[in-house]
């Protein structure tokens, strides 16, 4: 099993994120193309100190972008939704 480092990439804060944040008690993070959703469960769990409810996870392919003459691509990533147990929050979230 790869390090909870490894697993979780950042914290994604988008406006919709926040709302999801105060609605459902989910949280938002870029992890990595391949982990699944136990190993995010488990990487949540023991960095932040909280029980997990539920992951979801989507893949985003990554767009072409061009530059004058040269095309390249912005890379490809995952993002997991991670919904909490009541009354568990993550401390780097508050105040946003």
């Amino acid at each position: 099993m790869r390090s909870i480092h490894d697993v979780i990439v950042r914290p994604l804060l988008t406006e919709k994120t926040t709302d999801q944040l105060d609605k459902q008690n989910a949280y938002s993070f870029v992890v990595d193309k391949d982990a699944n959703k136990i190993e995010i469960a488990h990487a949540v769990e023991k960095q932040f100190d909280v029980k997990v409810k539920s992951v979801r996870t989507m893949r985003y392919a990554g767009k072409e972008r061009r530059v004058g003459k040269f095309i390249g691509r912005r890379a490809s990533w995952k993002k997991a939704v991670v919904t909490l147990q009541e009354g568990d929050t993550i401390e780097i979230f508050e105040g946003v």
